[in-house]
């Protein structure tokens, strides 16, 4: 008697109806329950290639972990716990740097900029080799010279291009001493970089549009920081493990410094996309939600069409409660079918742009950064979808059916009585 309910409903759904309607409502109910599901699946794996360009974009500037001053703009760089880390055997690249605001001036135009001063080996730190764009290559000094490598977009305000002949002027505010108005030129360090003939191009706006890579000893000279560091950017070794040696430094750093990966560093951002994607979920849950109601109009209709097997299944020894269990199997099983059905056609629909690109993001190709929607289909998403699926379906269909089989079965009892 376990299986009773489910093996009845099981009947109920796939038998021919005295009634056509009911079995076309049925039909439009999985439908429906597929559709929301497929939009659950597309979109969420949508917002999933976003992300993961987005982190595709930052691993090539951003370490691979960042130590940072919990309390003011920067520490010294010969601190004993900087330099307990720095001889970590799972470290393969360390950078120093010293990271400010200034002011940037080419010919008549200017341009608040972020001055990210780096030791010459940045890069064996990060890929921004992959990111370049001119004719030059990754170059900080020559001699004497100091190079400056900005951002594309920075570049393009500025109107420097990748290659600029003159210099490049950087001012920074003096940290101590009052201005004067008589000459408030003495209230800034003036410095000048040269070009090496390249920009770079993160395809981030919060680098592309604002950042300037220089030497660390430019920057300690412009921010009057010398012997100090805004951060410490570390690489480890291909065979480490990450969360382990992540674990260790923080232990080693204590509370004076914050160990941030590349997610933490960018935490503003990953936040904001997992919000979007969050709401979308929720908007899209609250369609399937509207979808399951056609699941109550088809169970409305079968219930009033049986109610002569209900009086069959009373006088051969079914409870009330197994009659109301058949009803919301059927309901149930509707949702379940829904949702498989809607599960296959997303995961297709994913392939195929995943595969061609069906779907673009422009008509002209090279307006975006990429030409058509990513996409990213993660497990997780499709089990969360899956669950949502039948828990909407379930719930929504609980109350309806039980009230109606509720009304059936009494009207069923009055009718015996008179």
């Amino acid at each position: 008697m376990v299986h009773f309910p489910f093996y009845i409903a099981r009947r109920y759904l796939f038998s021919k109806k005295s009634t056509n309607a009911i079995n076309l409502i049925s039909a439009v109910s999985v439908l429906g329950v597929a559709v929301a599901t497929m939009a659950l699946v597309v979109t969420l794996s949508v917002f999933n290639g976003f992300h993961d360009m987005v982190v595709s974009f930052f691993t090539q500037f951003d370490p691979q972990l960042k130590i940072v001053p919990i309390e003011g703009k920067t520490a010294p760089a010969d601190d004993p716990i900087l330099e307990k880390i720095k001889q970590l055997k799972a470290i393969d690249v360390v950078t120093e740097t010293v990271e400010d605001q200034a002011l940037a001036i080419y010919g008549d135009k200017q341009a608040m900029v972020m001055v990210k001063g780096v030791d010459d080996n940045f890069d064996e730190l990060t890929h921004i080799n992959e990111i370049l764009i001119g004719d030059g290559q990754f170059e900080l000094r020559a001699g004497t010279l100091q190079y400056g490598i900005l951002g594309a977009r920075l570049a393009l305000k500025l109107g420097t291009g990748a290659r600029f002949p003159g210099f490049l002027r950087i001012y920074a505010p003096r940290r101590d001493g009052q201005l004067d108005m008589m000459s408030p030129q003495e209230a800034f360090v003036e410095d000048s970089l040269m070009s090496p003939g390249v920009v770079f191009n993160v395809k981030q706006a919060k680098y592309d549009s604002e950042y300037i890579i220089v030497p660390i000893s430019f920057a300690r000279t412009v921010f009057d920081q010398q012997g100090m560091v805004s951060s410490l950017e570390l690489r480890l070794k291909p065979d480490s493990n990450f969360d382990r040696v992540k674990q260790e430094i923080q232990q080693i750093a204590g509370s004076k410094y914050s160990v941030l990966d590349r997610y933490e560093q960018q935490a503003e951002t990953f936040k904001i996309m997992n919000i979007e994607k969050l709401l979308a979920y929720v908007f899209l849950t609250f369609i399937l939600l509207v979808a399951c109601f056609n699941i109550i109009g088809s169970l409305s209709m079968l219930i009033i069409e049986k109610k002569d097997d209900v009086k069959t299944l009373r006088n051969l020894g079914a409870t009330d409660r197994q009659i109301n269990r058949i009803f919301q199997m059927e309901g149930r099983m509707i949702s379940l079918f829904g949702a498989v059905i809607g599960i296959a056609l997303g995961l297709l629909l994913c392939f195929l742009q995943e595969q061609f690109g069906i779907v673009k993001l422009g008509e002209s190709t090279g307006d975006f950064v990429v030409n058509a929607y990513p996409v990213s289909v993660h497990a997780l998403d499709i089990v969360v979808i899956f669950f949502t699926v039948l828990v909407v379906g379930i719930l929504a269909v609980w109350y309806p059916v039980r009230y109606m089989s509720r009304r059936l079965l009494a009207n069923a009892d009055r009718n015996e009585l008179s």
